[in-house]
């Protein structure tokens, strides 16, 4: 407050002669203003300078208060299940519950914001994006493996198998570790419970694919044989693999709000439970459906009939005793070829082996031992 307009207030209500128009033309006030003052000055003394709120002393459109208790209170018991709890879960937790009138997401957010549960971070508003999604259930499943602890310590894996169209997940499965033979089961599960899908995406983990790197691993073959076809993402493009990876981020809240399971056993009934809460539970990418409605609205689709056969190609160095690795197997040429760069054409099991224009070998892999010993000795030496 200007002191010089406490000063004329003060003479001009202790009734001295104070020229006010003057004054106010002076000191740029206006003369509303100053009789306003003057006023309060005669009624309250020295407090009638104190600035008064301009808020609103009634708030026709602001929610009641066991509103935002309820909105609160829902927030918490999401929280302590492990769950999503911002605007859009609350508001449907909220109609699940019945509560009335249930606010709309923007007052929620308002609400927790009012009451110091969120700070607006502007920068992170997501950007529109277009998301891929194929046609029909079971079109594509993706499948990762996550970390997780036991209650001592002990490191185990988490395989989790996710519907790509409704982003059901079919299958999570606790194994000791990222390895073929726990992925191999728990796709078996998946098998039993939904069916087959028509292709399989993983990212570049030696459990699940050979692709990028020239052969097929174990998991591939199995797939084959059953009509599945395996695609693995680029090397180093997590984005591939999206809703595998963000679907972890939903397991390790809702794991972290229990206590930690003791063994592998105790885990998978863990995550039994999961799966049930996880695909009941509405989505906000799903339009408000739940995973399950969305994988029973539409007919599933199937792998062709008959066994699929994949197949590239690969180079390799021939060693100085005149042997390439492929595949996890060691196949002989001859020490004829030794120093020489050999090319595979291969599909499934059946190798053919070119070394410049000549063919150096043909074979079927044997599953059964790792050394691919030569049986031709006329594709040993050079023609």
């Amino acid at each position: 407050m200007d002191p010089e307009f406490v000063a004329a207030v003060a003479r001009a209500a202790a009734g001295e002669k104070v020229n006010i128009a003057r004054f106010c033309r002076e000191h740029g006030v206006s003369r509303g203003v100053f009789h306003k003052y003057l006023t309060r000055f005669r009624t309250e003394g020295t407090d009638g300078f104190t600035r008064r709120s301009t808020a609103p002393r009634h708030h026709p459109a602001a929610l009641a208060a066991p509103v935002a208790e309820a909105v609160l209170r829902a927030r918490k018991e999401l929280a302590e299940h492990g769950l999503d709890n911002g605007p859009i879960s609350i508001r449907w937790h909220l109609e699940d519950n019945g509560t009335t009138p249930v606010p709309s997401p923007s007052s929620i957010y308002r609400i927790l914001r009012a009451h110091g549960q969120i700070v607006a971070q502007p920068r992170k508003k997501p950007r529109t994006r277009r998301r891929f999604e194929y046609a029909d259930p079971n079109g594509c499943w993706q499948i990762d493996g996550m970390e997780h602890y036991l209650a001592d310590g002990t490191k185990v894996c988490i395989i989790q198998i996710l519907d790509d169209h409704s982003r059901l997940d079919v299958g999570s499965y606790a194994a000791t570790g990222e390895t073929t033979a726990g992925t191999w089961a728990a796709l078996q599960q998946a098998f039993a419970g939904y069916g087959l899908p028509v292709t399989l995406l993983s990212d570049n983990g030696l459990a699940f694919t050979g692709k990028h790197r020239g052969w097929m691993v174990e998991l591939e073959r199995h797939l084959a044989r059953l009509g599945v076809t395996s695609i693995a993402s680029t090397p180093h493009h997590p984005q591939t693999c999206g809703k595998n990876e963000r679907v972890h981020q939903t397991l390790q809240k809702w794991l972290a709000a229990r206590p930690p399971a003791a063994t592998l056993t105790a885990l998978q009934d863990l995550l039994e439970d999961y799966r049930t809460c996880y695909n009941n539970r509405r989505h906000q990418s799903l339009d408000g459906l739940t995973p399950q409605q969305r994988y029973d609205a539409r007919a599933k689709a199937t792998p062709a009939t008959g066994p699929r056969r994949a197949g590239g190609v690969a180079t390799r160095p021939v060693s100085a005793t005149g042997v390439i690795a492929f595949s996890g197997c060691s196949i002989v040429l001859g020490r004829a070829w030794a120093g020489r760069f050999a090319t595979l054409y291969w599909q499934g099991d059946r190798v053919t082996v070119m070394i410049g224009d000549t063919v150096a070998r043909q074979l079927t892999l044997d599953r059964s031992v790792r050394y691919q010993r030569l049986t031709d000795h006329k594709l040993s030496t050079r023609s």
